[in-house]
């Protein structure tokens, strides 16, 4: 490799590329070697730095200061041999009498190099794709419990003709409208459709990933809670509710398997049965996949996340003007979502919240031991890097592989 100071503006965007850190090339496409070992912390500040990373740089910064270490080995190694100056002391070429320096003269011309040791650190922010499948597999089983109690709830809600809906301020201001329901699940699915591709688009992929999945988990865990201990008799007489089964559990787990299989949703006609009102499991949807997209996503996108902003309130507004859910269902389920994600981010950001303490009431709560399995190797807050899944350079493999020839010499 050639040293630092001689790369060009080429070079230093492949060593960028080579790093993991191709979100940088386009901002430093005019620096060369000698101004890349320049940049501090100040650049970082400053357009188009400060545009780029969200975490102030951290990650370059590390980066270059091993380089700069290597830099620094490599030019004393080069430039004085075995630690200290050739030639004889005292500026003379006479050897002493048994062809040796004498110890006296050696030891004024001995250079002391102090050489920094290169320290092993481990990453900010490693893969760890087994904690993501954990909790991947945390948010299945949340669902499908959720769905079981629905089952179980359908059977102990009340007929329309014996329980009327209770009453609700927002159906007394707005008469029901029949489609609006439709548009709150596409918007729902336009939602969730974005914040896929983004999240597929993410560097730390793997992190915010399993952030997810254990948010949305424990949403959904807590909302069967919700629906089993107080069943809401329907909002509307415009409700059609599946027959109860009384006990017939074939037939039970039939509706069940179709209501996993299509999500949930009304608008697949796989979401035939009633009483899962309080909370509503779609404006969890609807808020928390706007929280994250906006969350990790550069703050420049401000048109982004404003149209992201206005599917996820339309789609609310229209929960309630088809009067599927009562109004408190949705207060409810928007409080808990925002605070959850909010409570996560912050434990999650700051590293004194993620050790057990006194002072720390963040850990008292009865996920907090899963939460510090998550985040433990987690060090700062998860910058908004974008890369592609596969790299380029791992796409051509149909090159083969070039061996140099070594001299032996």
């Amino acid at each position: 490799m050639k040293k630092v100071a001689a790369w060009s503006a080429e070079d230093v965007s492949d060593w960028l590329s080579k790093e993991g850190m191709p979100e940088y090339i386009d901002a430093l496409r005019q620096t060369d070697g000698p101004g890349l070992l320049r940049l501090n912390e100040a650049y970082f500040q400053m357009p188009p730095l400060s545009l780029v990373s969200s975490d102030g740089g951290q990650q370059l910064l590390e980066r270059l200061e091993t380089l700069r270490i290597e830099t620094h080995i490599e030019a004393h190694k080069n430039g004085h041999a075995n630690g200290h100056a050739g030639g004889l002391p005292n500026g003379t070429s006479k050897p002493q009498r048994n062809g040796t320096l004498g110890m006296k003269d050696f030891r004024m011309e001995m250079v002391h190099i102090p050489i920094p040791t290169i320290e092993t650190t481990r990453p900010s922010f490693p893969v760890e794709w087994g904690k993501t499948g954990i909790a991947f597999a945390y948010a299945v089983g949340c669902f499908v419990t959720t769905t079981i109690v629905i089952s179980v709830v359908h059977e102990r809600v009340p007929p329309k003709e014996h329980t009327p809906p209770l009453p609700d301020k927002f159906f007394d201001l707005f008469n029901r409208v029949e489609w609006a329901f439709s548009i709150c699940e596409i918007n729902g699915m336009l939602l969730v459709g974005l914040w896929l591709i983004q999240w597929i688009l993410l560097k730390h992929r793997s992190i915010v990933g399993r952030r997810f999945f254990f948010i949305v988990g424990t949403l959904y865990l807590y909302r069967c809670i919700t629906m089993y201990i107080t069943t809401l008799p329907v909002p509307g007489m415009h409700f059609k509710c599946s027959p109860k089964l009384l006990g017939n559990w074939e037939a039970q787990m039939r509706r069940i398997m179709k209501m996993i299989a299509g999500g949930g949703l009304s608008i697949t006609g796989s979401h035939t049965m009633c009483g899962d009102y309080l909370y509503s499991g779609h404006t969890v949807m609807l808020t928390l996949t706007y929280l994250f997209i906006k969350e990790y996503s550069p703050k420049r996108f401000w048109w982004y996340h404003w149209f992201c902003w206005t599917l996820s309130a339309v789609g609310i507004f229209c929960i309630l003007l088809a009067h599927d859910h009562y109004t408190v269902d949705v207060v409810v389920a928007y409080f808990i979502t925002t605070r959850l994600f909010w409570w996560y981010h912050t434990m999650a950001n700051q590293q004194s919240l993620k050790e057990t303490s006194q002072s720390n009431p963040f850990s008292r709560v009865w996920w907090y031991r899963l939460f510090q399995f998550f985040e433990e190797n987690v060090n700062g807050t998860v910058p908004r890097n974008y890369q592609l899944p596969l790299s380029w350079r791992s796409l051509q493999w149909s090159r083969g592989v070039k061996y140099s020839k070594l001299d032996n010499q």
